[in-house]
């Protein structure tokens, strides 16, 4: 529907107005209704934005905290992007948020989708902030352009919430979130760092979202890209 974009300097910058905004939204969500949702992703952008939100003084206590997507390895691994919340997230005055995690004891992903659709179940959608990340190849969440997985991820009639993809192009089976889990979210966010990652984007408002995922998500939300070189 809309990509607004957000730029910024320096990606300190943009970590300190970025954190302020998801805090801001937070806030108001547990004054108005008693508690908040936040979705994040993986990988080593988000970490000083963590870091940043974890030592903010709100009622972590109400709010609850889950994965748009994670590697099916142990939560011990470091590809879990579980691993990387406790670490980074669910720490100082953030340790007192509830996290859902998405990894369960099955050795197939596919296995876990109900239990992953458990655990959200007492979750009332929509999420209050999303946090999307995104690859080179246009990938958001884990829904892989390479993917046999992505038609099915990508379906806006699919009663589901989580998916079980297996990428070509990367390792480690996934759970993700399907696109209209993902899109039961008030406030989206695509959370970038450098010039290649925003040409992706660009390029995307173009492309087919079978090609191209995160198409698939600017074309039907708002989205806020949050950028820095």
């Amino acid at each position: 529907m809309a990509l607004v974009t957000n730029d910024f300097a320096t990606p300190a910058e943009l970590t300190d107005a970025f954190a302020g905004r998801i805090l801001g939204i937070l806030q108001h969500a547990i004054v108005e209704k008693g508690s908040a949702t936040l979705v994040v992703s993986g990988g080593r952008t988000p970490q000083p934005l963590f870091a940043k939100l974890a030592e903010a003084d709100i009622d972590w206590s109400k709010v609850t905290i889950t994965l748009a997507d994670d590697r099916w390895v142990p939560v011990t691994d470091d590809a879990s992007n579980d691993k990387l919340v406790r670490e980074h997230l669910l720490v100082k005055k953030a340790a007192a948020a509830t996290f859902i995690t998405l990894k369960h004891d099955f050795v197939d992903a596919a296995d876990a989708v109900p239990a992953c659709e458990a655990a959200l179940a007492d979750i009332t959608l929509p999420f209050d902030v999303l946090i999307l990340g995104m690859g080179e190849d246009g990938h958001t969440a884990s829904l892989f352009p390479c993917s046999e997985q992505i038609a099915a991820g990508l379906d806006l009639n699919s009663q589901k919430k989580y998916i079980a993809v297996q990428p070509t192009t990367a390792p480690h089976q996934r759970m993700s979130l399907t696109l209209p889990a993902l899109l039961a979210s008030k406030n989206i966010f695509l959370h970038l760092t450098g010039q290649s990652k925003k040409d992706v984007v660009l390029d995307a408002l173009q492309a087919n979202e079978i090609d191209k995922p995160i198409k698939a998500v600017l074309d039907r939300a708002t989205v806020n890209l949050m950028w820095a070189p």
